[in-house]
């Protein structure tokens, strides 16, 4: 199941550089997460890289 960015994100851009899938994009406020491209880093990572990174634990999966 893909993560999500919640509304905590503070925008600071620390998730985006970190996803292989390049499944992050920021908005005027926060990023988002595409669930068609997020495989929470199967393939190339252990664990989600933008959850380990993100400074306000806003990568969360969705429920």
């Amino acid at each position: 199941m893909p993560l999500i960015i919640t509304h905590d994100c503070n925008n600071c851009g620390a998730c985006e550089s970190e996803c292989p899938n390049e499944a992050i994009s920021a908005t005027s406020d926060f990023y988002i997460i595409d669930p068609k491209k997020c495989t929470e880093c199967l393939g190339h990572y252990e664990e989600p890289q933008c959850a380990i990174v993100c400074p306000v634990d806003a990568c969360v999966k969705h429920t």
